[in-house]
């Protein structure tokens, strides 16, 4: 589930702390990337469990009214497509799930005021409306509902945003990222692999788990010949006026593309302008595009890189 946008973002992260904090202990710092990384994929869990604790708040709100002194029809006999859902029904017991649940002791409980009135947004909405509606009764029908109330009432959820950083300081900036992985992980979901449907794995594979060590020590132990390479080309401004978070943006982005021959330079030059447009000044992504670039055609033209 970690890819390497995400590896990215938080090596710089962890980089610009490491020099801010003054320790600069490398093995105490990779430590920290490693676990800041597996708090990210505690999200994807956790988000992956709201969708059962919504459906089990509805269930909770059938149940109390139903226990009424005079309950109604309605409130009696309810229609119970929404609590059945069979998509729900299959990640609740998904084994992979459930043993994190079990080991984190997370669960959505003390955050029911947020969890009613997401429900409550959910079930007046038209998505909701017509699956109630809806004739249909198959696990296809089921999962597409959940993609799209994960897409409209959950992606890019500002109330929700704030609830996780509240929770977790390493949950800041890694909620966009994950949401893609849950929708992912939805689409996915086949009813046929019952309670061992496969999640995503934490990394795809040993390669990036390894892409993230490598790209983490190059940054910080080659910083002096990556810090002069950039004063070279911004021989017009004092690299102390510079935003400091340019420079850890450009230190770590001459890292991969000096330490990573597989990877394209124009590859590595998107995500980390990308990273600079949104975390450092409005400025940065036009400056931090045109110092590496001109980096780039230097080393080039010194056969200092090869690739393309």
């Amino acid at each position: 589930m970690i890819n390497r946008v995400l590896i990215r973002l938080k090596i710089i992260q962890i980089v610009y702390a490491y020099y801010q904090n003054g320790s600069k202990n490398l093995d105490a710092a990779e430590k920290e990337l490693f676990f800041s990384l597996s708090k990210a994929y505690d999200l994807y869990n956790y988000l992956l469990m709201l969708m059962i604790a919504l459906t089990n708040y509805a269930q909770k709100r059938l149940d109390t009214a139903k226990a009424k002194l005079a309950p109604t029809a309605e409130e009696l006999y309810p229609n119970m497509k929404f609590v059945e859902n069979k998509f729900i029904s299959q990640l609740e017991v998904n084994k992979q799930l459930t043993e994190f649940i079990s080991n984190q002791k997370r669960t959505w409980a003390n955050d029911e005021d947020f969890v009613k009135g997401l429900y409550e947004k959910i079930i007046a909405s038209d998505i909701y409306k017509e699956y109630m509606a809806s004739s249909e009764d198959t696990y296809e029908e089921d999962r597409e509902l959940w993609r799209k109330i994960y897409k409209t009432f959950i992606f890019n959820n500002e109330e929700l945003d704030v609830l996780l950083e509240d929770q977790s300081l390493y949950w800041n900036d890694d909620k966009e990222i994950v949401d893609t992985f849950v929708l992912k992980t939805i689409k996915r979901f086949d009813e046929k692999n019952g309670a061992n449907q496969p999640l995503l794995p934490e990394f795809k594979d040993e390669e990036d788990r390894d892409f993230a060590r490598r790209l983490f020590r190059r940054s910080i132990l080659n910083c002096d010949y990556y810090r002069h390479l950039i004063s070279e080309n911004t021989r017009n401004w004092d690299l102390d006026r510079v935003a400091f978070m340019d420079v850890v943006i450009m230190q770590c982005a001459l890292a991969e593309i000096l330490s990573f021959p597989n990877i394209p330079v124009s590859v590595s030059l998107n995500e980390y302008v990308d990273i600079a447009k949104v975390y450092s000044t409005t400025k940065s992504g036009s400056f931090v595009n045109g110092t590496l670039d001109g980096i780039v055609k230097e080393l080039k033209k010194e056969g200092k890189l090869s690739k393309n």
